[in-house]
């Protein structure tokens, strides 16, 4: 992964004053070190993958401390089941039941986040931009992101019914802020002396925004995009509380009314799990479109 590049404006040439920039490439850091022979190697993977096992440590601990307590009698087995009655509890259910509440859930997920966080990057992209916009829009925005999700339920059905819409509507309300900030925020904040280079350099509206902007503003983006997809598992869970008959907040309610923590801990389990898988593909997916990043993350 090579060093991120710096712009550097050259003087003007000619009677014209046509400006230019040169590309000044920064010095390699110890992540980035050349060998021997002019090759520059990356440590910084090698690092991370030396030390990505510790993620397993604290829920591994706590299961077993679970099993443990659980097993010797220190802890109510019909309040707090032990992390292996669990795996029976889902063993009974069957693969196509736990399958089917799964992709109930995944798939509500899927397209209220899809819905909500494409329009929080077409509205975040024009208030970042534009501060008339900003001044318009962003104070009834804030207003709408202070309000509860469970608030908007009673609205949603009596507005859309009790079928697949007000879930699907709910997540995306979810979604929608934290994205939306995310990419507003980091497009206000993209550094001046960069856009003053670019604009130096002859660069168009178009050929500006997708060469500065965007690169400078991605981290926040990308940030938004993560939290917004957290928060669309949140609005889920609240969306199935509702009124359905598939997915793992059917389960949470089921588990509820039948008094089996068994079924509610197991559906946490899976919502867990699914969360995890999530993020971890956004993560993946944020490290390489920022791989040309020399940050601390590559110190630590």
């Amino acid at each position: 992964m090579s060093a991120q590049p710096t712009l550097v404006p050259a003087s003007s040439h000619g009677s014209q004053g046509t400006a230019t920039l040169h590309v000044a490439p920064k010095a390699p850091t110890s992540a980035t070190a050349p060998a021997s022979g002019g090759r520059v190697i990356n440590t910084a993977p090698s690092r991370e993958r030396s030390t990505a096992w510790l993620g397993w440590l604290p829920p591994l601990l706590l299961l077993a401390s679970l099993e443990t307590a659980v097993r010797l009698g220190w802890v109510p087995s019909h309040l707090l089941p032990a992390p292996s009655d669990l795996l029976v509890t889902l063993w009974h259910l069957g693969t196509e039941v736990v399958g089917a509440h799964v992709l109930a859930s995944t798939t509500r997920v899927a397209v209220g986040f899809g819905i909500g966080a494409s329009l929080a990057l077409v509205i975040g992209a024009a208030v970042g931009l534009k501060r008339p916009l900003e001044h318009l829009l962003d104070p009834s925005f804030q207003a709408l992101r202070a309000i509860p999700s469970l608030a908007w339920v009673p609205l949603l059905l009596l507005w859309l019914g009790i079928d697949e819409s007000p879930k699907i509507v709910l997540i995306a309300i979810g979604a929608f802020f934290p994205v939306y900030l995310g990419v507003s925020a980091g497009l206000r904040d993209v550094d001046r002396k960069l856009v003053e280079v670019a604009r130096m350099a002859g660069l168009s509206s178009a050929a500006l925004a997708r060469r500065v902007l965007l690169p400078a503003a991605l981290p926040s983006i990308m940030t938004g995009v993560r939290n917004g997809l957290s928060l669309a598992w949140m609005f889920m869970v609240a969306a199935e509380l509702i009124a359905a008959t598939k997915g793992l907040g059917y389960l949470l309610t089921d588990g509820r009314e039948t008094g089996r923590a068994d079924l509610v801990l197991s559906a946490i389990v899976l919502l867990a799990v699914l969360g995890k898988l999530s993020d971890s593909a956004l993560r993946w997916w944020e490290r390489r479109l920022l791989s040309w990043r020399d940050t601390f993350e590559s110190q630590r």
